[in-house]
């Protein structure tokens, strides 16, 4: 954690003495403990204002001082807790742990789980471990069961709201969004436990459609709901993974705190070059270990994940079939220098989004699971206990990691602000800082 480097530079206590000091004091002191964007991390703040009241080019408010003050007479204590958990989580339709593998970087400890798949649960399991409470389906649970926690973390189903989701239920006559009874309505549980549980922040995942689906009434209601009913200062954003892998992949992403601190997702760091499918392929040079279920012991991947004839056929006929109608389904093909298209949970049925091609006149083939993983910022130790065809559905429900980490990385220093500012419980309702 950021605090425990701190140590090197803490001064006393008789000299950390602030109790005259002007906000603009304080703010000279803070910056000579901490990095600007530390600072600004803990005051809800960019760096550009942070910067700007150093400069001078702007005042730096009086109001800021207690929290400012906050700050470094907080210094210390952070230092000696640095070895207890910064802060903790509970992982709702947790999936594969994606979202946790984010904020277990970030210093978090997991502390609920819930997730109603029996082989998704079996892959968590496999990873994670069952040493805290892990329940199935969330409706039935109760809210007073859940133990307190920092930061609720809920990648609600998106089938309800995602443009495949909403297309395949059309087509079927069957309701979407809200009106879909068995996913749509699983965002209110999240807001039941949130009412009752009151944490500090929330992070909700979700499809980018999310936005406009049902004309925008459907995100009109989630941000009423987060932000007038419970009263959480929420800010949203939809991230490509792209930044961090190989693959398009959109999702928004929502992040709320209880005591008027704003998240600002403008001070996410993303990084300028972009990686390309050879990152995450398998390099069937002999240079990777043998993995039976996907690595033959000569190096290549096994034949299994080769089209074949029949298939890639039916694939080329279709292509053609609605190139020719004007329409842009089809496969795709794609090789080292390339980006995928969106890993999707179908993938396991024919792979047509993602084909890796082996050269002319050979049939291509599909990603691999463990390839799926890389492609989604799984690391290679992450053990995959499952089939392939639950691998693909797994992996390809899940959440780009890279994405998440760098989220959590964001979001835990202001969990760090709260608890040096909201040191009276009578006050965990309530704003304590609007500059």
């Amino acid at each position: 954690m950021k605090q425990a480097r701190m140590s090197l530079n803490c001064p006393s206590r008789e000299e950390r003495d602030v109790t005259d000091l002007t906000a603009r004091e304080l703010l000279d002191q803070a910056r000579a403990l901490h990095t600007r964007r530390e600072v600004a991390a803990r005051l809800g703040k960019s760096e550009k204002t942070i910067q700007r009241w150093e400069s001078g080019e702007i005042h730096c408010p009086e109001i800021a001082g207690p929290a400012l003050r906050g700050i470094l007479e907080g210094t210390h204590s952070l230092i000696e807790s640095s070895d207890t958990p910064a802060f903790t989580f509970i992982d709702l339709f947790a999936g594969i742990g994606g979202i946790r593998l984010g904020f277990e970087a970030a210093g978090g400890t997991c502390v609920f789980t819930s997730e109603w798949n029996d082989w998704v649960k079996k892959t968590y399991i496999e990873n994670f471990g069952t040493g805290h409470q892990f329940e199935g389906d969330i409706v039935p649970y109760p809210t007073h069961l859940i133990p307190d926690h920092d930061v609720l973390l809920a990648g609600f189903p998106c089938q309800p709201f995602s443009i495949a989701g909403v297309s395949k239920k059309n087509a079927l006559g069957r309701p979407h969004g809200f009106e879909c009874t068995t996913q749509g309505t699983l965002f209110f549980d999240v807001q039941r436990i949130i009412a009752e549980k009151r944490p500090r922040a929330f992070l909700l995942e979700n499809v980018k459609n999310l936005r406009s689906h049902d004309g925008g009434n459907t995100f009109r209601v989630i941000m009423q709901t987060l932000e007038q009913e419970l009263g959480y200062t929420v800010s949203e954003r939809v991230i490509d993974g792209r930044v961090f892998v190989p693959q398009h992949r959109e999702r928004i992403i929502i992040v709320g705190f209880r005591d008027g601190i704003e998240f600002d997702f403008d001070a996410l760091d993303l990084p300028i070059e972009r990686p390309k499918l050879a990152t995450i392929l398998h390099p069937e040079d002999g240079s990777e270990a043998p993995d039976p279920p996907y690595i033959r012991s000569d190096g290549r991947v096994h034949e299994k994940y080769t089209l074949s004839d029949k298939l890639w056929k039916y694939l080329q006929d279709y292509a053609a079939k609605h190139r020719a109608a004007g329409n842009g389904f089809g496969y795709g093909l794609v090789g080292p220098d390339d980006v995928a298209r969106t890993l999707s949970a179908r993938y396991y049925k024919d792979g047509s989004e993602i084909l890796v091609s082996r050269g002319p006149e050979k049939n291509p083939r599909r990603l691999t699971p463990r390839e799926c993983a890389r492609l989604m910022g799984f690391p290679d130790s992450f053990r995959i206990p499952v089939s392939d065809t639950q691998a693909y559905r797994q992996f390809g429900n899940s959440v780009v990691v890279p994405v998440m980490k760098e989220v959590a990385s964001k979001m835990a220093p202001l969990l760090a602000t709260e608890a040096v500012l909201t040191s009276d419980p009578e006050r965990n309702r309530q704003p304590v800082l609007a500059v």
